[in-house]
């Protein structure tokens, strides 16, 4: 807490993102982002570990998640620009903090992009055509970046058809689970059976609650695009309430119609979980969520590859990554630089096909994000910020970080392993820029403009 003050980024002049984003826009970012590819495998997999009552870790991974998201909407509200957990570790704890938080952010985001490139290129493409998935990754990749290049605008109007898709293909899952119980076919008994032979009904509920909780991962990345939000203190609180209460609901309802119309050891044991329920009602043709799962692996690729553009751009202009990752093309005022560079790595990594191995280190990534940041707004309640930024109970903080701390003692030991050469990666990067900025000498101004909080008065 002592670094408050020191090493912190003012609001810095020059290239400015095009402020295009409206309360709705930005609505459906967040919920296309949490809805993402996800859903389409999770109810097997929670019911693996729950059973049949696959509501319940639900609800608590959604109460969870809500912890955190408060505390991103008062730090997104009171410092509205590009950069995110990294902006806000930086100004609570300095930049060393900051360039692990962003590192970490990074490393998750191209990693998922490059993961849900190779799941583009695989079974549910292979419903339609069969191409190798190494070349299908890569120029998907590729067709993501000019998206994302061409404007902020056309990716966010991208995303809300393709999260209305998403979310029309749910509801026919929710309504064919609906069909199966008044027709006599399904069994609403299994939605109040909480456990499996392995485990008692808390361990259940705590082990579901993990693999839900990173079903709705996801809305962190919207901070980074609240400098393009025409009015982030009131548009923010609102979109991000209200997709994370949207998603939460879809997940519940999909959840009980599954449960309530495909036996519990069915669902667990299917990669396509409602693709059962659609089997088991008939009447739609399986191909049709294929071509849904397409759209959702490709809507959530798009959004997280905006996330990792905007976040590489802002730790740029903080000084914490290569000052040339701050540029935009000069027409679309995108960030050209960093969609290329967090582009690039992604599709080495869809090429090595080792993505599955690192894939599993997301969670406890952004759980050291998360904790990061539910720190930090306790920290920087000392910087009084805008009079009208939101602001959450500082209770919701505390248990939001204490959160991270219970969901992290639930994750495997190797996967704990990986995480930490990450991290260590990290580290290791804040601490040259730590040695960059000393060689400038300690009378130099630091080009990016270092200021207290209390001076540069957030945005």
């Amino acid at each position: 807490m002592a670094n408050l003050g020191k090493h912190v980024s003012a609001d810095v002049p020059g290239p400015a993102l095009e402020r295009a984003l409206t309360t709705p826009l930005l609505y459906f970012f967040i919920l296309g982002d949490v809805l993402g590819a996800g859903v389409y495998v999770l109810v097997g997999q929670v019911a693996a570990d729950a059973g049949g009552a696959v509501w319940v870790p639900l609800v608590v991974a959604l109460l969870l998640a809500l912890l955190t998201a408060a505390s991103y909407a008062e730090l997104a509200t009171k410092y509205p620009r590009a950069g995110g957990a990294s902006h806000y570790a930086t100004r609570a704890f300095g930049p060393f903090a900051g360039s692990v938080a962003g590192f970490c952010m990074l490393a998750a985001g191209i990693v998922s992009v490059a993961a849900l490139a190779r799941g583009f290129g695989g079974d549910y493409l292979s419903a339609f055509v069969t191409l190798p998935v190494g070349a299908v990754a890569v120029l998907f990749l590729a067709a993501l970046a000019l998206v994302n290049a061409r404007g902020i605008r056309e990716s966010t109007r991208a995303n809300a058809v393709a999260t209305l898709v998403e979310v029309g293909g749910l509801a026919v899952i929710v309504v064919l689970g609906g069909w199966l119980l008044l027709r006599g076919d399904g069994d609403p008994g299994r939605l109040v059976r909480l456990g499996t032979p392995e485990k008692g009904a808390a361990a259940a509920v705590l082990s579901g609650s993990v693999l839900a909780y990173y079903s709705f991962v996801g809305f962190e990345t919207s901070v980074n695009v609240a400098e393009e939000t025409r009015d982030p203190r009131r548009s923010y609180p609102r979109a991000l309430f209200g997709a994370l209460a949207t998603a939460g609901a879809v997940y519940v309802l999909v959840g009980i119609a599954a449960s309530a119309a495909v036996p519990t050891s069915r669902l667990a044991g299917s990669s396509g979980p409602l693709l059962e329920v659609v089997k088991a009602a008939g009447g739609v043709p399986t191909r049709l969520f294929s071509a849904v799962a397409l759209v959702a692996v490709a809507n959530g690729a798009l959004l997280t590859g905006i996330m990792s553009s905007r976040l590489a751009y802002g730790m740029a202009r903080d000084g914490l990554l290569p000052a040339v990752l701050a540029k935009v093309l000069p027409g679309r005022r995108t960030p050209w630089a960093a969609i290329a560079v967090t582009t690039l790595p992604a599709m080495a990594l869809a090429l090595t096909g080792g993505v599955a191995t690192l894939a599993s280190t997301l969670v406890l990534l952004l759980l050291v994000v998360f904790f990061m940041v539910n720190t930090a707004v306790l920290v920087l309640r000392r910087d009084p910020g805008g009079a009208d930024h939101f602001r959450t109970p500082a209770v919701l903080p505390v248990l939001g970080a204490a959160s991270c701390v219970a969901l992290a003692t639930q994750i495997e030991a190797e996967v704990w392993l990986r995480g930490l050469v990450v991290v260590a990666a990290g580290a290791a990067l804040a601490a040259l820029a730590a040695v960059r900025r000393t060689s400038r000498g300690a009378g130099e101004e630091d080009p990016h403009g270092a200021a207290s909080p209390r001076e540069s008065g957030g945005r």
